[in-house]
Formats: structure tokens, sequence, C-alpha cells
């Protein structure tokens, strides 16, 4: 069973930059298209970017668009999100998440994601 492990979260000021990486603990198997998911307190979990395997395609959230970059180096087979301009709304735990299939439909749903990493917290001080 392919896990994924987070990390890189941390407690920032408002206006801040953080970068989470994901990879995965196994290599033996091909973790297609990655994603980022984060549920804040008292919220439900929610969508935030995926990338193909190829990295050329990209997909964010309403609420991150133009702040967030997510990344891929297939070469160290690790994923990354690139956060700037955080706010306290950013604030939640982040999961990483990976597919088996390079289906590239609903990305934003957390059903077809067959992989997921424990969580890192991320917090946004204001």
């Amino acid at each position: 069973q392919v896990q994924l492990v987070e990390s890189g979260g941390g407690l920032v000021q408002a206006g801040g930059s953080l970068r989470l990486s994901c990879e995965p603990s196994k290599r033996a198997r091909t973790v297609y298209v990655m994603g980022w998911f984060r549920r804040a307190p008292g919220k439900e979990r929610e969508f935030v970017a995926a990338v193909d395997w190829s990295g050329g395609i990209t997909t964010y959230s309403d609420s991150v668009k133009g702040r967030f970059t997510i990344s891929r180096d297939n070469a160290k087979s690790t994923m990354y999100l690139e956060m700037n301009s955080l706010n306290p709304e950013d604030t939640a735990v982040y999961y990483c998440a990976g597919r088996s299939q390079p289906t590239l439909q609903t990305l934003d749903e957390s059903g077809p994601y067959d992989y997921w990493g424990q969580g890192t917290q991320v917090t946004v001080s204001s």
C-alpha cells in the first residue's frame, strides 16, 4: 500500500509563505494525478490544487488561485505546494492525495484519490 508523506507545514504570519512537500513512502507504484486538500477547524475537507503526471496540467480552487502553485518533480517523486500571501483563512490541516490511474476527471473531488497522507498543519497568524 502506497502511503504519502507530507512535510513543510508550520506557523507563519499573514502575508508570509510556506512550501509543502509530498512524496510516496514506497516508489514501487506510480502515482499519477496528485493533489492537495485541506480541512480547516469545524469545516469540511476542501480541494486546494491538483497536478497531472507531466506537471503540465494544473487546477486550483478559486480561494487559492493566484497565490498557490502546485508542481511536481518526478525524478524526486515529490510534489510541492508553494503558498504565498497566506492569510488566516488558509489555516488548516493540508493533505496530500494521489491517484493510481491517470484520469483527469473530477480532480477536485476526493473520492477518486486512492492514496492519502496523514496531513500537515498550516497555521497563519494575523
